[in-house]
């Protein structure tokens, strides 16, 4: 019974993802004789939290003195945006709780519950406990990480390349790999996720707009490593219609809605990049890149999933994608990257696959 409330805590929960972030997915249901008398979820960053918003729905508030509230993550304990949820539990007399697991800050974990306990509530944990863990894993690296959840994405021919071979300043298109159906998924991965990122050569190359044009939500965070400032005023990532981050080596001055950050290129930057990222509370990267930027992240292990999109065209020669090859070893070189393989979907001429990182995960 337990796990079939938590079950729809989860559900609840994920109607939060790409408006919530950096906060966690958060759903809670209170039940009565078996019966569900409020539901609520977190539904945007710095509102009502999910069990503000259930308590809010049950119509006779008697009813809470003999009921159980189930909820996916430990109740807060702090004064935040809003009061802690703890307390408003404990004054509403719920003699019973159910949480999926722990709050992850090391602060705080645990007292919430406390809380609750020494107040005379009843207070079970660890129902469904690795699935609310994976709901919120974007939320959990980033706080026991300190660095963003990075998702590595990218499409490649049946043969292995990601594009063929193009210079710079011809305006030759890249070969189209995802159809109309996986273009319109990455713009959902895109509303989702709280930022994504691209190296010098992929901006020259294809101008990327890097928006959600394919799907209803809002756009990420468009970074952009440009280390001598040389994309070209008109391009569409230096629009300034959408909050862009540049790093590089160089110094300039912030226009509207485009921030630059410069970094110390004589020593590796993705550490730098991962500090910064943290400071500004991004909770989730995707990295669409080209081969160097995704061998980047891979080489230093620096990546948490994969989704990588592989079609029936064939290229014949080009620029290699990154081989990923299921295992549960530990990963060698970029090459040969030995992970969990998680998830495959097929639509229309592609095969959608996604991996795990096998250190991490």
């Amino acid at each position: 019974m337990d796990e079939k409330y938590m079950q729809r805590c989860i559900q609840l929960a994920l109607n939060g993802k790409g408006f919530v972030a950096p906060n966690p997915m958060v759903g809670a249901v209170i039940v009565y004789n078996d019966k569900i008398i409020g539901e609520g979820f977190h539904r945007q960053y710095g509102e009502a939290h999910a069990e503000v918003n259930a308590i809010a729905s049950v119509a006779d508030h008697s009813l809470l003195k003999h009921a159980t509230l189930y909820v996916n993550l430990e109740p807060c304990s702090h004064h935040g945006k809003t009061p802690p949820c703890s307390e408003l539990i404990i004054s509403k007399g719920i003699p019973k709780v159910v949480v999926g697991c722990l709050d992850p800050f090391p602060e705080v974990s645990g007292r919430g519950i406390r809380m609750m306990q020494e107040a005379g509530i009843e207070v079970k944990v660890g129902v469904l406990e690795n699935e609310c863990r994976n709901l919120n894993k974007r939320f959990l690296t980033y706080i026991q990480q300190k660095r963003p959840y990075i998702i590595l994405k990218w499409a490649q021919s049946a043969d292995g390349f990601l594009d063929k071979n193009r210079e710079i300043g011809t305006n030759e298109k890249p070969v189209r790999l995802s159809n109309d159906f996986t273009q319109m998924m990455v713009h959902r991965m895109r509303a989702e996720e709280s930022a994504i990122i691209v190296g010098t050569r992929t901006a020259l190359l294809d101008n990327p707009s890097l928006t959600t044009r394919f799907w209803s939500g809002k756009n990420p965070l468009r970074i952009l490593i440009d280390k001598e400032l040389n994309i070209p005023s008109n391009f569409h990532l230096l629009d300034g219609t959408v909050s862009t981050l540049i790093y590089t080596n160089e110094v300039a001055e912030n226009k509207e809605n485009i921030v630059y950050k410069t970094l110390d290129f004589e020593k590796d930057i993705l550490p730098q990049i991962m500090n910064d990222l943290y400071e500004r509370k991004i909770q989730s990267l995707i990295v669409e890149g080209g081969r160097v930027l995704l061998g980047s992240f891979i080489q230093l292990g620096l990546w948490d999933e994969a989704c990588v999109e592989t079609v029936s065209t064939l290229i014949k020669s080009g620029i290699p994608a990154p081989y990923l090859k299921p295992c549960t070893a530990n990963p060698v070189p970029f090459t040969n990257i030995k992970c969990k393989l998680s998830n495959v979907q097929k639509c229309e001429n592609s095969i959608v696959s996604r991996y795990e990182n096998s250190l991490i995960n």
